[in-house]
């Protein structure tokens, strides 16, 4: 039977007092009494709403359990839109500034590894040997909202091989410290380029907690083809994006959302990669110019301070 008990006088007093929201910052700090009161008060609304049993709350408190324990929060994160939605809040926050144009942001992910060696211009990020991968180059152009090339910009990239593994996060301990993981320095003429390998799409570990509320949702955990890039700028905002490999199929159902239309660069055949010092003469092109946008007030304002794995280079 459906009782309703959220609105009694013990249960408000019960949110206080847990919250400690009364305190109002004299003990403990009041930005956290605020959200876990609303955050609390939500969760207990929607036990009444719904009529949640006991037997559901404790599967959930044990699924936290789980997720902890998989390590897999961030991944959940994107997986049902939380990062996407923390993306369209910040357009959303562009457009109320006035501030328009520059290369779209999209999810940073759970994936990045801090540390990358900074090379000038170009570099070579294929360290292991991958026989299922061909050989790419990613290059393009870092500019202003002027048009013009952004010197000394730091353009960061990092993305799978061709079993669906990122480097440092390899089960299979296969990979070296940063495989497939690089960053460069831009010179006067903005330019950036990385030699590489083409990534696959993937899927959320099959037995992790992920996956296992995906299933219960009835959705797939998988991801399109991918790379992903920080690129910082003198004077600009720090841009988080990535891009699709134009022709995956999951390229517009991607279970973490994080495909836009201007980000799916076209893939050209050519040929000259032996040159190069690639694995092949036959490789793929992908030019990808990135547009930074201006700092706000002097400030860059999308700056996102979040758990990051680092490794020495």
């Amino acid at each position: 039977m459906s009782v309703k008990v959220f609105d009694t006088k013990e249960v408000q007093d019960l949110l206080k007092a847990a919250s400690n929201a009364g305190a109002n910052g004299t003990k403990g700090d009041a930005r956290t009494q605020q959200i876990v009161l609303r955050l609390l008060g939500d969760l207990f609304k929607a036990i009444d709403d719904l009529d949640i049993t006991p037997d559901e709350v404790w599967a959930g408190v044990n699924y936290l359990n789980k997720l902890g324990q998989d390590g897999e929060a961030a991944l959940l994160a994107a997986g049902l839109g939380l990062e996407k939605y923390l993306d369209i809040r910040m357009d959303a926050e562009d457009e109320a500034i006035g501030l328009n144009g520059g290369t779209p942001r999209t999810i940073e992910g759970p994936l990045y590894v801090a540390g990358a060696p900074v090379r000038e211009g170009v570099a070579k990020i294929d360290l292991d040997a991958d026989d299922g991968a061909g050989p790419l180059v990613i290059h393009g152009t870092v500019t202003g909202l002027d048009g013009k090339p952004v010197a000394g910009a730091l353009v960061e990239c990092w993305h799978a091989n061709s079993h669906g593994f990122y480097s440092h996060f390899d089960p299979t301990g296969a990979q070296s410290d940063f495989n497939l993981r690089g960053a460069v320095r831009t010179g006067a003429d903005g330019k950036y380029e990385f030699r590489t390998l083409m990534p696959v799409g993937y899927g959320c570990p099959p037995q992790g907690a992920t996956q296992q509320l995906l299933n219960r949702l009835g959705r797939h955990g998988n991801r399109p083809a991918h790379v992903h890039f920080f690129v910082d700028g003198p004077d600009h905002r720090k841009l988080t994006t990535q891009f699709n490999i134009d022709g995956d199929p999951l390229i517009w159902d991607d279970f973490a959302y994080a495909t836009r239309e201007e980000l799916i660069p076209p893939v050209v055949a050519r040929t000259g990669g032996t040159a190069l010092g690639m694995k092949a003469d036959a490789y793929q092109d992908i030019e990808f110019n990135v547009v930074l946008t201006p700092l706000v007030q002097g400030q860059d304002n999308q700056i996102v301070e979040r758990p990051r794995a680092t490794a020495a280079a």
